[in-house]
């Protein structure tokens, strides 16, 4: 009897981590969902709202959806690295759960907005709230280990996908109906999931593991110099990562108004699209990463992904049936396979108390793919689209660069690795004694 009773302190403790961080995994899914549902239902509702309030057609529409874009992006910039930072002193949960009900704020804001003047208020305050990605992914570091990592980094490309099914699907069909729906029940998806963390969320970092905020580190700029002069192998990584985030937004912004613009698309079928984008996504990344990373290793990952995201883009550019889009998703979004590799072999660079200044600086260098890609590409499209241009009618050429971007971080990534290579022999060669 005696020898039997220490059993029971030994297996019940590991029960209620795994439940524990199973219910976190969970919390941290649906909080990147719904971060991803607010995108989605904003792309095919953003045409129709736009042409509504400012009485303009679809080429006129995107170059305003890329300067909102660009409003959004600024403040989510300035705040990424804030949120990040204040997750490292105070922790993760209270950080996402402020920013939550933030989010649900500006949804509502956003239903009634009366002009597209008060979109760009909208999408200030958006900005502000939407910084939640850099805790939500330093809370998946927290918890997470080895490939445990690789493959909890693809669940966050699930929730993508899932929100993007959602999402589009809401902002499609219920724009239909009226543009504020998507809006109303996004603000609701919001409000429910920020009550759900308050009553199941645990504490991911222990104190033992926090440092004190610091102005200087929450600098946006700050924080990138910082990161890479402290990890400056990081330096190609990142400036890969970049590029990628620019070319991605070549769809995640502008897929509606090419679609519209090129095939005269209906909302509903711009949202079956979506709904067959957001399946694949969740397939790939959800699912076929959990093989590919052990079986083939996160450096071929990347390179393979990007290549696939470059393929995925030239077929977007150059097709001339509607149906055929559907053929060109399947490659693109095979490219997925190379985001949660990258971001995991960022993240196995730097310390514990570091993750979330880390991912402050991955949701910067995204906010300035945000500055940029919509902004950039919408303009293309405008030019290659407009009456008022001479220039030769080619809707596709956004996408065409888009995909010059994902050779050139093929590059990138090929060289760092390779360089990484070299420093390993070396050391092997010449150890320290």
């Amino acid at each position: 009897m005696a020898d039997q009773l220490p059993s029971k302190p030994k297996t019940t403790p590991k029960k209620k981590g795994r439940r524990g961080k199973s219910a976190a995994m969970g919390f941290i899914f649906i909080t990147i969902f719904i971060d991803v549902l607010g995108l989605g239902i904003i792309i095919p509702v953003m045409p129709k709202l736009l042409e509504t309030l400012g009485h303009v057609d679809v080429s006129t529409a995107s170059r305003y959806s890329g300067w909102l874009t660009f409003v959004y992006a600024t403040m989510q910039l300035i705040f990424a690295s804030i949120m990040g930072n204040l997750s490292d002193r105070y922790g993760r949960r209270p950080i996402l759960l402020i920013s939550l009900f933030g989010f649900g704020i500006d949804y509502m804001f956003m239903a009634f907005a009366p002009t597209i003047a008060w979109l760009f208020v909208g999408r200030f305050i958006a900005g502000v709230t939407g910084a939640t990605t850099s805790t939500a992914t330093a809370y998946i570091a927290d918890i997470s280990t080895g490939h445990k990592r690789s493959a909890n980094f693809g669940l966050v490309g699930a929730a993508s996908g899932l929100g993007l099914i959602i999402g589009i699907a809401l902002g499609a069909y219920l724009g239909d109906l009226s543009v504020k729906y998507p809006f109303i029940a996004a603000a609701s998806f919001a409000f429910a999931n920020a009550l759900y963390g308050y009553f199941v969320l645990p504490e991911s970092l222990k104190p033992e593991h926090r440092r004190k905020f610091e102005w200087k580190r929450a600098n946006p700029v700050g924080a990138l110099v910082r990161v890479f002069t402290r990890h400056t192998d990081l330096a190609g990584l990142i400036g890969a990562i970049t590029l990628v985030y620019i070319g991605q937004k070549a769809v995640e912004y502008l897929l509606s108004f090419y679609l519209i613009e090129k095939f005269a698309w209906t909302l509903s079928s711009i949202g079956t699209l979506g709904l067959t984008i957001g399946l694949l996504l969740v397939g790939i990344q959800g699912g076929i990463i959990r093989y590919t990373i052990p079986k083939f290793g996160q450096k071929k990952n990347i390179v393979w992904g990007l290549l696939f995201y470059a393929l995925g883009l030239v077929l977007i550019a150059i097709v001339n049936k509607g149906w055929m889009m559907y053929l060109c998703m399947i490659p693109y979004c095979l490219g997925g396979i190379s985001g949660p590799a990258l971001q995991a072999l960022a993240t196995d660079k730097v310390a514990k108390n570091e993750q979330g200044e880390l991912q402050g600086a991955l949701t910067i260098v995204n906010s300035i793919s945000v500055i940029i890609g919509p902004l950039l590409f919408g303009y293309i499209f405008y030019h290659f689209t407009t009456d008022k241009t001479s220039s030769y009618y080619f809707p596709g050429a956004p996408y065409i660069l888009a995909a010059l971007l994902m050779l050139i971080s093929t590059i990138m990534v090929a060289w760092t690795f390779r360089k990484g290579n070299k420093a390993k022999r070396q050391v092997r060669l010449h150890p320290r004694i």
